[in-house]
């Protein structure tokens, strides 16, 4: 039978992934790409990880490890295999059959995306790419970005798409610091341009993850991806709200929480905090909201929801203010610990953390703020926190000497009796005091 032309790129990587001689390049090594790696180079591909950062770069070439999720041994050992190596000198990806692009996709200050990390990617790989490539975008993003801001800069390389290379969008599932479901047994979304590039790209991931579920488009896994952050997002704002209600009410929000937990089927529960933070619950509602105003189209509740979350910090002020006046302080010239920076218990990021929002409103008041952090010694200067700080020791004495303790992120590994033991008072915004049995009347909840 003869061969079609048109086949001759599709059938050549096909089997490059079948026989796992395909390699792999991943363009950003942080929480989602530096897993992701691990995961493909487990299952036998050969993988270059790209990144901008050198440290990082250096790191995994000595087989360091840097991210929770990520086993060392199992990283030591990839790298002392050769199935993992990193640079960052996009040249390097000429060589690799497979790229994934695993980079920020932040807002800007005024809650719109932001692509930039997107577009340089973009740039650089339209410059090295050959035939017989598949691309692969996972950063999550708006519904479109694929098929209307990415191919168009790719196709600009003289390609064809669906004939000489292959595109579609997988968007990432990373919880950070969880263990049962990660990289291997989370169900992957895959969309792809064209017909040969969803057999592609499916057939890429079935190698490495355990379930594939294969949608009609890029768009569809995209809006299936912010769906699914905007869910949370909006159930987030609605205990939020729930807590603004019960602290009016003098209700303990928590209790009524958990009583309504009780109830076996027709809820899902979730919890209050200072607010929302990490690289999606954040960002993704705003994505969405932008991207619906192109259809002349309003979405209210999710931009209400949004709203709701970003009020929590001030709410959280507004307490620790209240709190301190009924012992007859003032805000103003107060010692306040916040004990946790990061966005969740347990990790090492503080991206988009409602903790830094406090602590910028309460040094706005006048008081006198600083934080402990085991997993952030310090935060640097970045577009929403100008200016570097860094974590203080936990003594005693410090704890002792501070007019509020206020949790905002409630990792496992302090200890909350002694915390409230040797505090004057404490603030908690993440129900982490619930087992201290003494001193409860130095507690505020949220």
């Amino acid at each position: 039978m003869p061969s079609d032309p048109d086949l001759k790129y599709f059938r050549q990587l096909m089997e490059r992934i079948q026989t796992h001689d395909a390699q792999v390049g991943i363009v950003g090594l942080g929480y989602v790409g530096l897993p992701l790696a691990v995961a493909h180079a487990e299952a036998g591909f050969s993988v270059i990880g790209l990144d901008d950062n050198p440290v990082k770069v250096d790191r995994i070439n000595r087989g360091e490890n840097y991210i929770p999720d990520v086993d060392d041994d199992v990283l030591r050992q990839l790298v002392k295999e050769d199935k993992i190596r990193a640079t960052g000198d996009y040249r390097q990806l000429t060589a690799a059959d497979v790229i994934i692009i695993c980079v920020p996709t932040p807002l800007t200050v005024n809650k719109e995306p932001d692509l930039s990390y997107i577009l340089q990617v973009a740039n650089r790989v339209r410059q090295i790419m050959r035939p017989g490539q598949l691309v692969v975008l996972e950063s999550t993003t708006y519904p479109g970005t694929t098929e209307e801001v990415l191919q168009p800069i790719l196709e600009t390389s003289g390609l064809a798409i669906g004939r000489e290379f292959f595109l579609a969008f997988s968007p990432e599932r990373v919880d950070p610091g969880r263990e049962d479901y990660q990289t291997q047994n989370t169900p992957k979304l895959v969309g792809g341009v064209t017909e040969r590039c969803q057999a592609v790209a499916t057939a890429f991931y079935r190698e490495s993850i355990a379930t594939v579920v294969p949608v009609s488009s890029p768009k569809v896994a995209e809006l299936s991806k912010v769906f699914e952050n905007t869910y949370r997002a909006v159930n987030i704002a609605l205990v939020n709200e729930l807590a603004l209600l019960c602290d009016r009410m003098g209700l303990n929000v928590w209790e009524v929480l958990d009583a309504a937990a009780t109830k076996p089927f027709g809820i899902q529960i979730f919890r209050p905090g200072p607010g929302v933070g990490g690289h999606c619950i954040p960002l993704d509602p705003f994505y969405l909201a932008w991207k619906a105003r192109e259809y002349d189209f309003s979405t209210r509740f999710i931009e209400l929801a949004g709203e709701i979350n970003l009020r929590m910090p001030y709410f959280v002020v507004d307490k620790v203010a209240r709190a301190l006046n009924e012992r007859g302080k003032p805000l103003k010239g107060s010692r306040v610990l916040l004990l946790g920076i990061a966005y969740k218990e347990d990790i090492d990021d503080e991206r988009e953390s409602p903790a830094l929002k406090v602590y910028e409103l309460l040094q706005g008041q006048g008081a006198d703020v600083s934080y402990h952090d085991p997993y952030i010694p310090v935060v640097k200067p970045h577009a929403f926190f100008a200016r570097e700080i860094r974590s203080v020791e936990l003594t005693d004495s410090r704890l002792e000497a501070a007019d509020a303790v206020v949790i905002t992120t409630g990792h496992r590994i302090f200890d909350y009796q002694h915390i409230v033991d040797k505090s004057a008072l404490v603030v908690d915004t993440r129900n982490a005091t619930r087992q201290v049995r003494t001193g409860r009347e130095k507690i505020v909840l949220l």
